[in-house]
């Protein structure tokens, strides 16, 4: 049985699964609630929980450790797989501080790995890394006395080895040191299950030895941002998890609570958050893994979206368990504290997103590169010389040779597409991209083809895919009503059957290009006394039939893309019938569309990337500006994450109905933010054309923008079908 994306983890690979279910299943049989209880009502720490041994003999402690210093070197990315899955458990103990440090000292030129590696590895040793400001450093026989303090260090109490943040000409380092040469302070924790420790030293003399050579400050904040972003995701998941366990079975005024749309759309942001923050701590994990030279920027990214989500997405679980959710029984406030706890070890957000504005605005980008499996050069070789065939012809034949070889939509059936599979359909887009071929734009026609080939009739598929794949027709479609919008099984319009066909009355609205359009689809009521999804018969429609009447509505850009469409007894032959007779909802909805890969969800014609940082290079960012730059450089990033991870997904076969709703949900929101974000910081300009200046485009981009929440189902519609298809919360 497939598994459902959501239910998948951080992980991607059938290894990285079999880890994520091998850990969970650890934790849960293991990691007790007695014993999680039993530690929250002592409120004191042991320095090794009661299944410290197991957790131990699970060999996790090496995961990130090269194999070269005595670990697994599976990488950050797998550890960060194990830890979403323990996060669950929101257990204590010092598993995560010291698997933390071992990750730091495993990425260091140091002699201090060897030294202290083997015991934080066989878990006979505890570790805390420091994220503070660094401490003092004094040149002293050879090596360095070191002096002050630093408060909230994570695992500090018992930990017998420190990493510390030092300052030397250089820049910062960090350094190790005993925790038998320092002063350390039990501090009350927002996190009772896990505390945190002030720690001070007074002229502690350390050796050169013990500077941790070759890792930056930055990279220790990186791996910091995986390490603690990981286990954030593991509080999400078991928060998105647990409230929309609750919201089914909860009644409420007759009715589960999840029915309600403010408490499934509440669900629907946790799991919308969930699955941004495990794009973003899996990129920033790989990129480490690789040495990627924007590793530091991918992880910046993680810490500005992962830590103040997490919080939220746990505020949220307490608010859908209502006043159960706010009592000490209930776990839902133990989660919350972890995410207090790591959001605060992580800095202030206005210094997360400040560092990811500045490299944004220096020029640093991470592009979304898929990394294909080696039959993807096996096939490469021949789709580029089948193409580059076509490159050479005039623009005319280019258009039908591209229809009929298949490659506008390739994952169509043959002769339609190419029965490509989704890896061949990277490839091809690739190889498209990279000979400079245009495609034709099918707009609508995308959605014609796939209902034609799949339900139509040889004629229709003949007369009608054909030649819109060669780019000669143009569609419309007519499902939209005035009152019915997207509830499109609520349509009014009547299908009348008379001799040779059907007699066409009713009303359509928001119809893209009728005005242009050759053909439409159209769906209609064809038997009024069964249940309003079935009756419903679709269409193909002449839009030069008489009876038609095709009235632009101007929109609030001025312009007049959509329009109503009046028909007036319109006859439409039975042999342009899709499908059969008032099967029509299921031919509207059960097209080839699901085997085609979404390669990219943001809208290209409305506000991006290159806009937002065109006009922060240009303009005069107040502080505030600065930190909003890098709040939508970072939301823009895991929109393209999750685009990259649907595709990777499909690749292994993975059900991605519902993460690409998530991605195409962000994606309508971003360009509205970033259009909204440059007006705004224009001020006045912001609201006149001035010649040579930004406001011009940043005003049309606005305006134009507010659509892109509306079409396609608006934002409230799109997130009841999150609730529902991702999360299983009740239909209403």
């Amino acid at each position: 049985m497939a598994r459902n994306a959501y239910e998948l983890g951080l992980g991607l690979s059938e290894e990285h699964t079999a880890l994520a279910d091998s850990v969970r299943s650890f934790a849960e049989h293991t990691i007790t609630t007695e014993q999680v209880r039993a530690a929250v009502e002592s409120r004191t720490e042991d320095k090794f929980p009661e299944f410290w041994t197991a957790l131990v003999g699970q060999d996790l402690l090496g995961l990130a450790v090269p194999e070269e210093q005595g670990g697994h070197g599976a990488g950050l990315l797998t550890l960060a797989v194990a830890l979403e899955a323990l996060g669950r458990t929101v257990s204590p103990g010092p598993f995560v501080p010291t698997v933390l440090a071992s990750a730091v000292l495993g990425g260091a030129d140091s002699k201090a790995g060897p030294e202290f590696l083997p015991g934080l590895i066989d878990g006979s040793r505890t570790a805390a890394v420091a994220l503070g400001a660094p401490l003092a450093a004094e040149s002293s026989d050879g090596g360095y006395k070191i002096t002050g303090a630093l408060d909230g260090v994570l695992g500090g109490e018992h930990a017998d080895v420190l990493l510390v943040p030092i300052q030397l000409p250089e820049g910062v380092r960090y350094a190790v040191l005993e925790s038998s040469a320092v002063a350390i302070t039990v501090q009350d924790s927002i996190d009772v299950l896990r505390g945190s420790a002030r720690i001070e030293a007074d002229n502690v003399q350390i050796s050169a030895e013990r500077i941790l050579d070759g890792l930056t400050e930055a990279r220790v904040r990186s791996i910091a941002a995986v390490v603690l972003g990981a286990e954030d995701v593991g509080v999400m998941s078991w928060c998105v998890s647990t409230a929309s366990e609750y919201a089914k079975t909860r009644v409420q005024f007759g009715r589960p609570i999840g029915q309600f749309q403010g408490v499934k759309h509440k669900c629907a942001q946790m799991g919308i958050a969930l699955e941004q923050a495990r794009a973003v701590v899996w990129d920033a994990a790989s990129a480490l893994d690789k040495g990627d030279d924007t590793a530091d920027f991918a992880a910046d990214i993680a810490a500005v979206i992962v830590p103040d989500a997490a919080v939220q997405v746990a505020q949220d679980c307490v608010q859908v368990h209502g006043g159960i959710g706010f009592t000490w029984e209930h776990d839902a406030h133990l989660y919350y504290r972890r995410a207090l706890s790591i959001r605060g070890i992580l800095g202030t957000r206005e210094d997360r997103a400040n560092r990811v504005a500045q490299q944004a605005l220096d020029g640093v980008s991470r592009a979304s590169v898929l990394e294909l499996p080696p039959e993807a050069e096996e096939i490469r070789g021949d789709i580029a010389a089948e193409l580059a065939k076509l490159v050479e012809l005039d623009e005319d034949d280019q258009l039908i040779a591209l229809g009929d070889g298949g490659w506008v939509q390739p994952h169509l059936p043959k002769p339609y597409g190419r029965s490509a599979a989704p890896l061949e359909q990277i490839v091809i887009s690739q190889e498209i991209k990279a000979a400079g071929i245009s495609m034709p734009q099918l707009l609508m026609g995308t959605w014609a083809v796939q209902a034609v080939v799949a339900h139509g009739s040889d004629k229709q598929k003949q007369e009608l895919a054909i030649p819109t794949l060669q780019g000669e027709l143009v569609w419309c479609q007519l499902f939209s009503e005035p009152g019915a919008g997207s509830d499109l099984a609520s349509l009014s319009t009547k299908a009348e059957k008379v001799d040779g066909g059907w007699k066409i009355t009713g009303q359509k609205i928001w119809t893209t290009v009728a005005q242009f359009s050759d053909w439409a689809m159209l769906i209609a009521r064809t038997d009024a006394t069964k249940p309003k999804h079935q009756g419903i018969t679709y269409f193909v429609l002449d839009m030069s039939t008489p009876g038609i009447t095709v009235r632009p509505l101007r929109e609030m850009t001025g312009s007049a893309l959509f329009n109503e469409v009046f028909l007036d007894d319109v006859f439409i032959p039975d042999e342009n019938v899709v499908g059969e007779v008032n099967d029509g909802w299921n031919v509207a909805r059960t097209t080839l569309a699901g085997e085609r890969v979404a390669l990219s969800q943001k809208m290209e014609a409305y506000a991006s990337d290159s806009d937002l940082l065109k006009f922060a290079k240009s303009a005069d960012l107040s502080p505030i500006g600065r930190y909003r730059v890098g709040e939508l450089v970072a939301e823009s990033q895991a929109i393209d994450l999750i685009g990259s991870r649907v595709v990777l997904k499909q690749l292994s076969g993975i059900d991605v109905s519902t993460t690409s709703s998530v991605g195409k949900l962000l994606a309508m929101k971003i360009s509205q933010s970033i259009a909204e974000f440059v007006v705004a910081e224009l001020g006045a300009a912001g609201a006149v054309s001035i010649p040579g200046q930004p406001s011009d485009k940043a005003m049309e981009q606005l305006i134009s923008g507010r659509a892109t929440t509306i079409y396609g189902g608006t934002t409230e519609v799109q997130l009841n079908v999150i609730g529902e298809r991702m999360l299983g919360l009740p239909r209403d």
